[in-house]
């Protein structure tokens, strides 16, 4: 056997990933998938219809391909697997225009087609020959039905015979036969309009999710010798020096060497306003320097950069079915069989009792035509689809459809305190004298003591003044877990906690109920004052909280900080539950208590310690700047670390979830109700037509109404 190198999957060393070439029924696809996951070299595969890409685990050789080619062609004759290439960006622009090529020429024959077939309708009306209104009917017919005659044909040489192509060849030459021409071409008419329908779907969705890799750099100019020459991007490896013109998109992850200027993040963290970056601020790749230019260090090779996992990601979701699509999957195969039968009974039966053959076999036609599922087994998936390309667009990132359906029905939100609902940086937030000194006084002896400190609140205290002139201490001593004791200008200076002055028996003011950690500044034996330094409210954590208990949802917060600081930022904000000094099992106690209580849990978090807590929830969410191993183990992942992106995904995966309902409920509804009508002898093959095509067109164009990312701001 010859194995080959195929495009892998990065977390497993036996995952291939393909495109499905011609593929073009989505309940065809479900059975292709079936047919290769059964297969004995195969553990699983995965084809993702819009993708067009399937993914296999297993032994995957040569053999093995050849044999999935067969199984594929056996459901439908055109279809080859090939192993999935990385494409470049002409690759995709050609691919792009050959499809519009294409689009166009269908237009065209669909309009040659519909004036041929009205054409055919007027002559009957005015009572030319009949032989010329026949000859209308049957060139509109091929003109309309060409792909689905060819595809029927094929299909009965490899044996294939259920399949939507022949039912409904069968059904619209049973029409003709019966003498129902305008019905049979009807038929045709309204699939292709189906069809063309699904392709835009399918391609407005695909682009929501493929948007994210267009907005990969191909190029880059990197130091290279003491100057910059401009290389493929492929190349940028960690530590590399980049500069990054006005105009250009950032090709990798990184920190600001030299400049300043200005970026659009919008692509990938969905916030429309422009982030002004500085020496030593972090920067993302895929977004776009928009005044000056700037000079950066990677920190990631650009493959591994936050862009290129985004797209990973995203795609990848893509293919992650939730239960609702695995159900209909498994319905299509008992459905059509079930219909099938209902329909030769029907003519069988119908025409035994009543004798009226032409009736009731018109009837068992009408059964045919409604008898294909691809309806539902396209817009469910592709409801979920367009919901991961919608929430990319924001910033979110589902790690699947079984995501995005398990959050909407999430009726608890829980959230860490550091941040997640606070930014998770330390900044002056009062300061407060307790005689003659004023706030700049206290600010300039506190900042000039803690200048040469590398503590959170001592940086946070220093940064604080720089607009203040601060003077080095003649004589300096940092108390660990104390504070410092200096002298400054001749004054001996204590500056730190309550503990520090207690010891040195000093009186003052307590300092309660403040969310936060205080120091005190004392001079020659006196308090002057009080400075707090604390974790600030993200700008969004409040109406967050509003937001969600407006939609009846209940709202608690669990951290690891003091009680007192946890029901300070909690009462501020108006959650529901607080509890702090929680350890991480002891969250995952309270995690289960509140699942209990009200139901499927969400829990978002930053932290290490988090880890364990979002794989404990129902679903786990991860700010983008956590940690490592919190991202992993989340289902969501949020780009622009607002708790507001809670919010969005919430709407996304209710509208989600209600349009795939909507469309199951109205696509069985309608097609019960054709089979109702025939069964008791009223048969009609054009409301059959609306019953199947016209479904699929209502259905699909309800699914991309999840794109709409408008009514999620």
């Amino acid at each position: 056997m010859n194995n080959h190198s195929y495009e892998r999957d990065d977390t497993m060393d036996n995952t291939f990933e393909f495109t499905v070439n011609n593929l073009d029924c989505a309940h065809c696809g479900a059975k292709i998938e079936a047919l290769i996951s059964d297969m004995q070299t195969v553990e699983s595969a995965v084809l993702n219809f819009p993708l067009k890409k399937l993914t296999v685990t297993g032994d995957i050789d040569e053999d093995t391909i050849m044999l999935m080619n067969e199984l594929a062609k056996a459901i439908e004759p055109d279809v080859e697997i090939v192993r999935m290439e990385r494409k470049a960006e002409t690759h995709e622009h050609t691919h792009e225009h050959e499809h519009g090529e294409s689009l166009r020429t269908e237009l065209i024959l669909l309009a040659v087609g519909i004036v041929i077939f009205i054409s055919a309708i007027l002559t009957g009306k005015f009572g030319l020959p009949l032989f010329i209104s026949l000859a209308c009917y049957i060139i509109s017919y091929f003109i309309l039905g060409k792909d689905v005659l060819v595809s029927c044909f094929k299909n009965i040489k490899s044996k294939n015979f259920f399949d939507e192509n022949t039912l409904m060849t069968v059904a619209t030459i049973g029409a003709f036969a019966l003498g129902e021409y305008s019905e049979a071409v009807g038929v045709m008419l309204f699939f292709k309009i189906g069809e063309l329908f699904e392709d835009y779907a399918v391609a407005k969705s695909r682009k929501a999710i493929t948007d994210v890799s267009a907005l990969k750099v191909t190029e880059a100019d990197v130091l290279i010798n003491g100057e910059f020459k401009r290389v493929s991007s492929d190349t940028i490896k960690k530590g590399d020096i980049l500069r990054i013109k006005a105009g250009e998109r950032i090709a990798a992850d990184g920190i600001v060497e030299n400049g300043e200027s200005k970026i659009d993040t919008s692509a990938v963290n969905g916030e429309p306003v422009p982030v002004i970056i500085r020496k030593g601020d972090s920067v993302m790749s895929g977004c776009i320097n928009l005044s000056e230019v700037f000079t950066m260090k990677a920190t990631a090779a650009a493959d591994e950069s936050m862009l290129s996992k985004i797209a990973r990601a995203v795609e990848n979701a893509s293919a992650e079915k939730p239960e609702i699509d695995k159900f209909i999957t498994r319905f299509s195969k008992i459905y059509t069989p079930v219909v099938l039968a209902i329909a030769f009974l029907t003519a069988l039966i119908g025409t035994l009792v009543t004798h009226d053959f032409q009736k009731w076999i018109y009837s068992a036609l009408t059964f045919l035509v409604i008898s294909c599922p691809c309806a539902l087994v396209l817009s469910v998936p592709l409801a979920y689809f367009s919901g991961i390309g919608a929430a990319s667009k924001l910033g979110i990132l589902f790690k699947g459809g079984n995501a995005i359906e398990a959050l909407a029905k999430v009726k608890a939100f829980i959230f860490d305190k550091t941040g997640t609902l606070t930014n998770g940086t330390f900044s002056v937030t009062e300061i407060k004298s307790f005689g003659t000194m004023s706030e700049n006084e206290l600010l300039e002896i506190c900042g000039s003591c803690e200048q040469s400190s590398t503590h959170p609140v001592a940086e946070s205290i220093v940064s604080y003044c720089k607009d203040i002139k601060l003077n080095n201490p003649e004589k300096l001593t940092e108390i660990a877990g104390h504070g410092i004791s200096a002298v400054l200008g001749g004054k001996n200076i204590l500056c730190g906690n309550e503990r520090l002055m207690k010891e040195n028996n000093l009186t003052f003011p307590q300092a309660d109920n403040i969310a936060g950690t205080p120091v005190y500044i004392a001079v020659d034996g006196k308090v002057e004052g009080i400075i707090i330094v604390s974790d600030t409210v993200k700008n969004s954590s409040s109406d967050t909280v509003k937001q969600l208990k407006n939609m009846g949802l209940y709202t608690s917060m669990l951290t690891g900080d003091k009680p007192s600081n946890a029901e300070i930022i909690g009462n501020q904000l108006g959650i529901d539950y607080v509890k702090g000094g929680l350890l991480p099992d002891e969250k995952l106690k309270e995690i289960n208590n509140i699942r209990k209580n009200k139901g499927a849990v969400m829990f978002t978090g930053d932290g290490i310690n988090d880890a364990p807590v979002l794989a404990g929830a129902d679903v786990g969410g991860a700010m983008h700047t956590g940690a490592d191993l919190a991202l992993e183990a989340a289902d969501a992942v949020f780009m622009n670390s607002e708790p507001e992106s809670v919010v969005k995904a919430k709407k996304i995966a209710d509208t989600t979830l209600r349009i795939s309902y909507e469309n199951i409920i109205f696509a069985l509804a309608v097609k019960l109700i054709v089979l109702i009508l025939g069964m008791s002898g009223h048969p009609d093959m054009w409301l059959a037509v609306f019953a199947d095509s016209g479904t699929a067109m209502l259905l699909i164009l309800n699914s991309i109404r999840v794109l709409n990312i408008k009514k999620y701001k």
